[in-house]
């Protein structure tokens, strides 16, 4: 999501294509095959080799399914360390890049088997917002800290991957970016990327996905809100001057017998910022627990909303299990059963899993309208099953064709109509436990969510880099709030 500094960007766009070369040079002709003509990285897609904070990183392929059209796609995949200091695989991504066959919205990832085990191997799908990319999907490929390090010189060894579409139709990969028919044993191929902590160090980029490489528009003049969240408690009356409802008493969501407690939203300072808390704290029973959520107005509509959140996966006390929800979202009250006029954009995390998923699940859900008995519900979703514990900048754009969302600068989710909002919502964040996910256990236990802040532009759709900038903008000038948004609803 952040700008790359002006003196790094430089250095990357004056790497000459021979440090691909150099080096793959490094590796022993037994260790790696060498590239065909033509595939070392061009000047500017990969740092050159031997720079000190620079990982040296060559990513090989193959593939399994050589097919056009296949049940599956198989990209098989190597990552070596060709430089001089090790490499923790957590900090390292690799994205294989490919065209959506028409109509579809989603796939889903499959690890065959791995060295390092595909229990240390995730994989996520994004999206491409760039219409001259040569592709718009990718998979992305990451690992888990168990999966541990990789030495100088030393491989991840095979990682036998594949996906596959959600409804089990045959996939025409003939245009993908990444796919080689030809491939079928191990080589280095620069229609993938590679990543550590974020900066491609391997690889050519199918278009302009990557927020890096040169300065950041503000965002134009126009109604905003911003809130650092800089509030003594719960009950400071600027809360409630500025819009905000600390949520109190019985009610849904969550199971019959819950309270919802004004004194679970804290607030405190953190890393030199103020920071909401949201706990939610239970002995499980529903009577003994104690769930959270705070809101602003009704207010929103078109436009950006962002907000820095943190998610845990584990209680702060006590133990762990309990089917928590962690969320940031939009939303206009149902009037009725299958109320027209209702909306909702949900990033709801699941640290625990819950609702029929056995671990933990980031959703991006996007509502028309729904029914609550008999259940009937008019939406679409997209998810993730993978840990999301720490801070994470979300941003959700909404204008009148699309609804997107972003997680940490990546598009996570595109939806589309009937589920583009109709009416002014209020922004929430919640947290709370999913009726009937409570632990079998008395011993106490809380878990936390956090907010670093929130933002939103009226009418105008910002890309995540443009947010950061706001934010930046209004930090910089010691602004902790501010509210220019008219009010819609009285």
């Amino acid at each position: 999501m952040f700008t790359l500094p002006r003196h790094r960007a430089a250095r990357r766009r004056a790497a000459v294509a021979a440090a691909g070369l150099v080096a793959l040079l490094l590796v022993t002709p037994a260790a790696v095959a060498a590239p065909p003509a033509g595939t070392a990285p061009p000047a500017g897609t990969a740092p050159p080799a031997g720079t000190d904070d620079v990982p040296d990183i060559v990513v090989e392929y193959r593939t399994s399914a050589t097919s056009p059209t296949t049940d599956q796609v198989e990209p098989w995949l190597k990552v070596r360390n060709v430089g001089t200091s090790s490499v923790a695989l957590a900090d390292l991504t690799v994205r294989y890049y490919f065209s959506a066959d028409p109509g579809v919205r989603q796939y889903r990832f499959a690890c065959s088997w791995a060295v390092r085990g595909c229990a240390n191997v995730t994989g996520t799908f994004g999206e491409i917002a760039d219409p001259e990319a040569a592709a718009d999907r990718y998979l992305e490929v990451g690992f888990r800290p168990g999966a541990g390090t990789l030495a100088p010189g030393e491989s991840s060894g095979d990682l036998q991957l594949r996906f596959h579409r959600a409804d089990w139709q045959r996939i025409d990969q003939s245009d993908d970016y990444s796919f080689g028919a030809t491939r079928t044993s191990y080589a280095a191929w620069d229609r993938m990327t590679a990543r550590v902590r974020g900066e491609v160090v391997w690889g050519t980029v199918p278009g302009d996905e990557d927020p890096g490489g040169g300065p950041v528009d503000p965002p134009e003049p126009g109604p905003v809100l911003f809130d650092d969240f800089s509030y003594t408690g719960h009950n400071d009356p600027r809360l409630t001057q500025r819009g905000w409802t600390v949520k109190s008493g019985a009610g849904g969501p969550g199971a019959p017998g819950v309270v919802w407690a004004p004194e679970n939203v804290t607030f405190a300072q953190e890393s030199g910022n103020a920071v909401m808390n949201l706990e939610t704290s239970t002995d499980g029973t529903p009577s003994g627990t104690r769930q959270s959520e705070l809101y602003h107005q009704q207010k929103f509509t078109a436009g950006t909303y962002a907000a820095r959140v943190w998610f845990s996966d584990a209680p702060r006390s006590g133990p762990d299990g309990d089917h928590m929800v962690q969320t940031f979202f939009t939303i206009t009250p149902l009037d009725a059963p299958m109320d027209p006029d209702y909306g909702e954009l949900d990033f709801e995390y699941l640290p625990n899993g819950g609702w029929g998923e056995p671990a933990n699940i980031l959703y991006a859900t996007s509502w028309e309208t729904y029914r609550p008995d008999p259940w009937e519900a008019v939406n679409i979703h997209t998810e993730e099953r993978t840990s999301f514990a720490g801070w994470h900048d979300l941003v959700v754009t909404v204008d009148q064709e699309l609804i997107r969302y972003y997680v940490d600068g990546r598009l996570f989710a595109t939806h589309g109509q009937p589920y583009l909002p109709e009416t002014p919502m209020s922004i929430n964040f919640n947290h709370w436990i999913i009726s009937g996910g409570l632990v079998d256990s008395s011993t106490p236990r809380a878990y936390d969510q956090k907010v670093d802040y929130v933002y939103f532009a009226q009418g105008q759709v910002l890309a995540p880099a443009q947010v950061q900038e706001a934010v930046n903008g209004y930090r910089a000038d010691s602004v902790t709030h501010l509210d220019t948004v008219p009010s819609t609803v009285p």
